[in-house]
Parts: structure tokens; C-alpha cells; sequence
């Protein structure tokens, strides 16, 4: 049995602050109290003067593997995700090919135990065809079902309503959305064509993937999960009129429930003249009064959860023209240093962000064990140093596309320390190759 001591923290959890030392042993939390003596072979971590929390549990990555791996893969992306004090992820189904085959979900489960650095798991693909799958589905294959309710090709593009009403009355998981109204976004796109040719400014991407395209198929969305009564999440909100469809209250009492991405919490359209392409992403950052509304929400809690979107490209790819640069950027490794930006300047509290990162991930994908720091539950914690700004430049991007929409950026919180399942994995310098990451189980109870 291994022991560590993490001594003198400020531990933020179950939405209160307290300064105690927290006992592991093996993977768990064995003691949480005010001063405990370290055996003659623990380990201790001098944790003074810096906040211990619960590692974020990101609901929504894209690693790319299989078959996209010049962008990213499970390796390079979960590396960079433990160096953001990410613990945890969910990795949605549009690879190649894509995860709508319970044997295809098996194999990439498969894949993560042999590479990935932080927990894990699968969402299974929602096609035009693959309902026999969804049914066979249970929760201990797979975090969840998610459909492309827009913003898709091919097969994985689900806008067909009988379709969707067979995936929403038969899903026994919780099903996942991606809310953008396609033909009113191709009418737009014809528009910017004929008005501009190749040559679309960024600035237009808000205006043609607009708000009426996101309420459209986001208010169908929560219409069909009242129907049928399926458990909803909707995935990276970005306007203030969809903010109307939810209610605030505690996540592990609803049955529909909401996200964010953190860049949507930071950037706005007038981001655009600046970056360009490097933050074009699906569906697009609008107006900084839809940031404000988000962040509101947040606050109030309409909105459940804080994510990433983490969506890797190379540089030479988002350097195209408006149609050809993909949707997407990467997002891990500073996801949690952008939201200590807002707990710095009084837009949200410590807690408010441990609750939209950790906790209420847990509570609504039922993940057992995780999420808080409590004793008896899992060890996937990570420090902060908020007396320890970090500039963002191509020697410490650890993403495999080497390029962030926040290079040259200083933030004013640094991940110190990130522990999963009791072992120290990133030491404030470099990730530690423990290969002691799990397969999350989804299939625990409120929290």
C-alpha cells in the first residue's frame, strides 16, 4: 500500500472552502482533517498556500483516435488535459470511423487503457441506422449517447425527425446534443457565397451559424426529451435565447440539463478581428451579450456544466479560407487557467467553478466516486498556485497541433499538481507516465 500526505490545502469541494490535510492511500482519499501524521514511508506534499480541488471531469473532447491522429490523439491530448488538471474525459463518436457499433465503442475502451493519461470514456454515435445499437446500449459500455442534431456529415447527422423519435424513446442512456438547425444554416451559407466567394470574413461565422439556428433544433431537442421522457444534456450552449428552455436547481435533481465550454465563457464576437480562424468552432462564438447571459447563467444555475469542446486541427489547416478551415480548437490544458481568469476578476467563485467542472459532471453522468473530495472516493485531485503566472508559448503548448488561441497570453493561475487515482501525473513541469488511468463507471447514483 502506498501512502500520501497532502498537507495544509485549501480544499474546495461540496461548496464550501476549509484548510485540512488530505490522507490517500492506494487510489482514495482515506482521511480528510485538520492534522495528520504521515507514516514513516509516506510521501508528503506541501501543499501550503495553494487550492486543492477535485480534477475537472470534461464532458466533451474530440481526441481524434482512430483515424485522425495527425491532429491529435488519445496520447498527446489526455498528456495535455492532466497538465489543465483534467482528470477525466468523455470522447465523442466522430472519428474514422466513426463509434456507432457497440464492437467499434469496445475497441476505442480498448485503446484509452493502453495510452490514455487521465480517466475515460465513450459516447456511442447516434446515425440514420444504427437504432438496434442504441438499444443494446447500457451504462456500463458508455458515458452516454450523442447525437449531431446539425453540424455533421454524412451518416452521423441526425435532423430526421422520425429518426430522432425512435433515438429519443428508446435511448436508455443519457443522450448528449449537438443543436444547429442545417438548413437554416446552408440557406446562410449560400448567402455569404454569393455575397463574398471565397473570401467570408470571420466575423460572419456568428451571423450564419446564428442564434435562430441553435434555438431551433435545441428547443426540438428539449421538446422531444419532455416527450418521450428521455434524460437530456445539451452540449456547448452559446445564446441567451436558448437559456430560456432550462431551469436553474441542482444538477442531480434534473432531467435535462445544459453545458457551456469555457471558451464561450471568454470570448466574443469582437474576438474575431483578432484571431480569425483560430477560433472558429461549431457552433460559433457570438455576441458578448450572449456571453454575459451564459455567464449568468452559470451563476444561477441554468447552466449544469463547464466544458471544453477540445477539437484539434494543424495550423496549416486553419489557415484556410472560411470553407475550408475546420470548426475547432484546443481547449485542455488551459481550460481551468481561463475560468481562475473569471474567479480573479469576481465573475464566479471558486466553488462555482469546482461545482461546474467536477461535481455536477458527476452528478449528471452518474459517475461513481469522482467529482468531489470526500473520503472513500477516488483520488483525482488537483493543486493550483495562484501566486504562479504562467505564459502561454510554443515551448510549454503541449497539444499535438502546437498552436493555442492563447499563445502570448499570461494567465494568473497555474496547475501545480494533478493526482488521478492517487498518483501524482503532472508535477507543474512535465506529465509522469503512470498509466494508472480508468475507464469511468457511469452507472452510480446521484452524488
Amino acid at each position: 500500500m502506498s501512502t500520501l500526505i497532502i498537507k495544509d490545502a485549501l480544499i474546495v469541494s461540496d461548496h464550501r472552502q476549509i484548510t485540512a490535510d488530505v490522507k490517500i492511500v492506494d487510489q482514495r482519499i482515506a482521511q480528510i482533517d485538520g492534522d495528520i501524521p504521515a507514516p514513516g514511508k509516506a510521501r508528503v506534499l506541501d501543499a501550503k498556500g495553494r487550492v486543492l480541488i477535485p480534477g475537472m471531469i470534461d464532458d466533451q473532447v474530440h481526441f481524434r483516435e482512430p483515424g485522425l491522429t495527425h491532429k491529435g490523439d488519445i496520447a498527446s491530448e489526455s498528456a495535455a488535459a492532466v497538465a489543465g488538471g483534467i482528470t477525466s474525459f468523455m470522447d465523442m463518436p466522430n472519428v474514422k470511423p466513426p463509434t456507432l457499433t457497440l464492437d467499434a465503442l469496445a475497441r476505442r475502451y480498448a485503446t484509452a487503457a493502453k495510452r490514455a493519461h487521465a480517466n475515460y470514456a465513450f459516447y456511442l454515435g447516434a446515425s440514420n441506422d444504427n437504432i438496434e445499437e442504441i438499444r443494446r446500449l447500457d451504462a456500463s459500455q458508455a458515458c452516454g449517447i450523442k447525437i449531431f442534431m446539425g453540424a455533421s456529415t454524412g451518416n452521423m447527422l441526425v435532423d430526421n425527425r422520425d429518426t430522432l423519435a425512435k433515438i429519443f424513446s428508446d435511448a436508455t442512456l443519457l443522450v448528449a446534443v449537438h443543436c444547429e438547425d442545417t438548413p437554416r444554416i446552408k440557406a446562410k451559407e449560400a448567402r455569404a457565397r454569393e455575397q463574398f466567394g471565397n473570401e467570408v470574413p470571420w466575423e460572419q461565422h456568428p451571423l450564419i451559424r446564428d442564434a435562430e439556428a441553435c434555438y431551433r433544433s435545441s428547443s426540438l431537442a428539449v421538446d422531444m426529451a419532455m416527450r418521450f421522457g428521455t434524460r437530456l444534456h445539451v452540449l456547448h450552449l452559446t445564446t441567451a435565447r436558448e437559456l430560456d428552455l432550462f431551469e436553474a436547481g441542482p444538477s442531480r435533481d434534473k432531467h435535462i440539463t445544459a453545458e457551456v465550454c469555457a471558451h464561450h465563457l471568454y470570448f466574443s464576437d469582437a474576438d474575431y478581428a483578432r484571431l480569425g480562424s483560430l477560433i472558429k468552432c461549431n457552433p460559433a462564438i457570438k455576441s458578448e451579450s450572449d456571453r454575459q447571459a451564459l455567464m449568468q447563467a452559470v451563476v444561477s444555475g441554468k447552466i449544469d456544466i463547464i466544458a471544453t469542446d477540445h477539437a484539434p486541427h494543424t495550423l496549416a489547416e486553419k489557415q484556410q479560407n472560411y470553407w475550408q478551415a475546420p470548426s475547432g480548437l484546443p481547449l485542455v490544458q488551459h481550460a481551468l487557467q481561463i475560468l481562475m481568469e473569471h474567479v480573479e476578476n469576481g465573475a464566479l467563485t471558486l466553488e462555482q467553478v469546482v461545482n461546474h467542472c467536477a461535481h455536477a459532471p458527476a452528478e449528471v453522468f452518474a459517475v461513481r466516486d469522482r467529482g468531489f473530495i470526500r473520503e472513500g472516493y477516488f483520488a483525482d485531485l488537483v493543486l493550483l498556485d495562484r501566486n504562479a503566472p504562467q505564459q502561454v508559448d510554443e515551448r510549454n503548448i503541449r497539444y499535438k497541433c502546437g498552436w493555442s488561441p492563447f499563445a502570448g497570453h499570461t494567465f494568473s493561475t497555474s496547475v501545480a499538481t494533478t493526482l488521478i487515482n492517487g498518483e501524482i501525473v503532472y508535477d507543474g513541469s512535465q506529465v509522469i507516465a503512470r498509466h494508472n488511468a480508468m475507464a469511468l463507471d457511469c452507472t452510480g447514483r446521484a452524488q
